[in-house]
């Protein structure tokens, strides 16, 4: 477990990202139209439904005037309850009006915030591993669920409260300039330095917003790196580093925040106070007009009425921008992933793919540089020439670092070569559908990964789309050796949870191989598949292995002889190239460095007794 700090995420590869020119709030929020479309009816009924509520709620001020000027100056009390009863009739609409635009929007921005999280989990899965490798986990948690939070807020309340609160501030504005129009410009001086405010709040908080949002991925990043590697935490007593680190993350979050706060502050202050202090000069100069009797005390009730029933609406400005902001920042965020281009999934077009024969598995001048290596950095792979001949088992043997593990993940594509090419029975793996492709090739990994579901459903996802039953199971459980399974509490059915770890290493190494050899695949792709066993179980495992073996193609990545000993013939990886080629003992007898990588393995370990 690292101790140092996670950084923010990279740029994705479309140029995206925190360091990229900033796009428009409104350009950002509009990429969001495609998944607003299907309920937009919902919400523009919702919308007009707001603003009818707010211009009713304008009509009160007029209803007041009526009552001040007519049945209180003439001591009607009959038309001061009839306008009590108008007052209380125009409240219940005005209520009733904001319920149902609420009802009307809950739903269909539930389903809006669920497709958009399943079509980023759908997009995660068909991105290339060269994206995981380079993305925190964080990163990509926090935007499923902190940033896609923000935006159901965001078209649930801002989005509409937006267009509600100016269409009301402007009719507001209508109805007391047409009342008196001298109140009306004195209310109106704050407009100009309120819009100013707002512009520059806009831009400074939009970047505070984004590098909270991004802070809180990397806090997430580093809760999840502690959960899971718990076990090495306590095992070297690094929990108070760990502590430090998330404290110094968790800081800067909360400075961060604290300046959004600040920034709220301020752009309340002056939009609260300055409109306030309109409306009290108002105030001042309409009481003296009706003392003078200039201006009668109903139009001053009702100028006075309108201007505090477009209090909130005003006050709002600071509030609904920032929600604005950090919801451009949301989906920015999330459309740095969305965008990221996935693997090709096109299917090759009719007839360009060779005709198959039983040639194994070959690989004919494979080169492969990772992407995000520097330019003139040599090759991992570098014209690599090997040829599997159908039916065999060859062991790929090298020193640490030599390039097995990337071999192997070229196969099923993880990775794609960059110069040379793979054929499976002649045929281009980039001509086959990825599906075809794995379905056609198992793999097991030397560091296992189980999911939090039961034991069979781990093994059985090595089936694919063809499925297995019962009897497929248990005789992948026998060939990797994992009767261990039926001693658990509920057998097959147990829950191994997150990461297998309920389970010793070669616990969960034996069920990867069981989920490699349970499809019954044409080719078998092993990544040093017993390095957990002790040797009892090692020499159980390669006994069954063997009658698998004798049915497959197979590339095993070995460092152990016993390991070799499984395949008919041993390539040696050294530098990146294939430098020998040939049986276990014709390469002790004729290979100096392939006798010493033998010559150096330790024995196997005891496995985990648990």
């Amino acid at each position: 477990m690292s101790t140092s700090l996670p950084t923010a995420e990279p740029r994705s590869d479309d140029g995206s990202g925190p360091d990229a020119p900033p796009r428009s709030t409104v350009r950002t929020l509009l990429r969001l139209w495609p998944y607003v479309r299907p309920v937009r009816a919902r919400l523009f009924t919702a919308a007009f439904i707001a603003v009818l509520a707010s211009c009713i709620g304008l009509v009160i001020p007029l209803v007041l005037k009526w009552m001040v000027d007519g049945p209180i100056a003439d001591r009607d009390p009959g038309g001061v309850w009839l306008g009590a009863l108008y007052l209380l009739l125009l409240g219940l609409a005005e209520a009733l009006l904001f319920g149902l635009r609420r009802w009307l929007v809950a739903r269909p921005l539930s389903g809006v915030e669920a497709g958009m999280r399943a079509d980023l989990y759908r997009h995660l899965q068909r991105l290339p591993v060269a994206f995981h490798d380079r993305w925190p986990s964080g990163q990509l948690l926090s935007r499923a669920t902190t940033d896609l939070m923000l935006l159901r807020m965001f078209l649930a309340f801002p989005l509409t409260f937006l267009l509600v609160n100016g269409v009301t501030i402007l009719v507001g504005l209508g109805i007391m300039l047409a009342q008196d129009w001298t109140l009306g410009l004195v209310v109106l001086v704050p407009a100009v330095p309120v819009m100013v405010t707002c512009v520059v709040f806009e831009k400074r908080y939009s970047a505070a917003s984004r590098k909270a949002q991004d802070q809180v991925g990397d806090l997430t990043t580093v809760v999840e790196e502690s959960v899971l590697g718990i076990r090495i935490i306590k095992g070297f007593g690094r929990h108070r580093s760990q502590a430090r680190a998330f404290h110094e993350l968790a800081g800067r979050l909360r400075g961060t925040e604290l300046h959004k706060a600040r920034l709220l502050a301020t752009i309340l202050g002056i939009i609260v106070t300055l409109p306030e202090l309109a409306v009290g000069a108002a105030l001042v100069l309409g009481c003296m007009r009706v003392a003078d009797g200039t201006l009668s005390a109903g139009t001053l009730v009702a100028f006075l009425s309108t201007a505090l029933a477009l209090r909130w609406p005003v006050d709002s400005i600071g509030f609904l921008l920032a929600m604005s902001q950090e919801a451009a920042t949301a989906t920015t965020r999330y459309f740095e992933v969305m965008d990221a281009p996935e693997e090709d999934r096109t299917a090759p077009p009719a007839g360009a793919a060779a005709p198959r024969r039983a040639d194994g598995l070959r690989f004919d001048g494979v080169t492969f540089r990772y992407p995000d290596a520097p330019p003139d950095s040599p090759p991992v792979l570098d014209r690599v020439d090997l040829h599997i001949r159908p039916g065999e088992s060859l062991a790929l043997v090298g020193a640490t670092g030599s390039g097995k593990t990337t071999l192997t993940a070229l196969v099923p594509r993880l990775h794609e070569v960059t110069s040379g090419r793979i054929t499976l029975d002649g045929v281009d793996i980039t001509a086959m559908p990825r599906e075809e492709l794995r379905a056609r090739v198992a793999v097991a990994f030397e560091e296992p990964t189980l999911f939090s579901a039961a034991v069979g459903e781990n093994v059985l996802m090595g089936a694919g789309a063809s499925g297995a039953g019962p009897d497929d199971l248990e005789r992948a459980l026998g060939v990797a050796q994992a009767d261990f399974v039926h001693a658990l509490p509920q057998g097959v059915d147990t829950q191994v949870g997150e990461q297998g770890l309920s389970l010793s290493g070669g616990q969960r190494q034996r069920l990867a191989l069981a989920r490699a050899v349970v499809g019954r695949p044409d080719f078998l792709v092993l990544d040093d598949p017993l390095s957990a066993l002790d040797v009892h179980t090692e020499a159980a495992v390669e006994a069954a292995l063997r009658r698998v073996l004798a049915d497959t193609t197979a590339l095993i990545v070995a460092h152990r002889p016993s390991t070799v000993l499984l395949a008919d013939r041993v390539a040696l990886l050294s530098g990146g190239r294939i430098t020998a080629v040939g049986t276990h003992h014709e390469l002790l007898r004729t290979n100096a460095e392939y006798a010493h990588l033998m010559a150096g393995e330790p024995a196997g370990g005891q496995e985990d007794p648990r």
